[in-house]
């Protein structure tokens, strides 16, 4: 299955269970211990609150599975480059059957999108080592670390 048959809607209250599915799946292929995993996996999950401070895009195929989440909000002016205004894309979970089938794709041009429309200079991007291919491929241009103590390793910019 292509990205073709995948639409793209606001996320709603109800998804949540199924958003959390999609983020423990995941998550559990990262190449990361798995006590790391699992301990960490509860603070990747979203819950109602988090619909008020993030803008949460899911991807759903022809039946209404949901087979990938992207949540953003405006980055901090201190993590982005110059101090620009920054939309963060905070995370960008694809169920693993649904990988390299472009729905991280469709996401991220929709981060990108929703960035263009907020009249921010870029779209940041903190991530996993596992996607730093992905993000370079998407066109995106990994940051140094200018503060190890505050510096995400894998820090990602794209001008919008």
């Amino acid at each position: 299955m292509s990205a073709s048959g995948i639409t793209l809607r606001s996320a709603r209250t109800t998804d949540l269970d199924n958003i959390n599915r999609v983020v423990s799946s995941a998550v559990m292929c990262w190449n990361l211990p798995d006590r790391v995993k699992r301990l960490s996996l509860p603070s990747y999950h979203y819950n109602e609150l988090d619909l008020d401070h993030f803008q949460l895009i899911i991807a759903e195929d022809q039946q209404k599975n949901i087979t990938g989440v992207a949540a953003w909000a405006a980055a901090d002016t201190k993590d982005t480059p110059a101090n620009c205004k920054a939309l963060l894309l905070h995370g960008l979970y694809i169920e693993p059957l649904f990988q390299h089938k472009g729905i991280g794709r469709q996401l991220l041009l929709a981060a990108e999108r929703a960035a263009h429309a907020a009249h921010y200079d870029g779209l940041l991007v903190k991530a996993q080592d596992d996607a730093t291919g992905f993000f370079l491929a998407q066109g995106m241009q990994k940051l140094a670390i200018e503060n190890s103590s505050r510096d995400y390793a894998n820090r990602f910019w794209k001008s919008i």
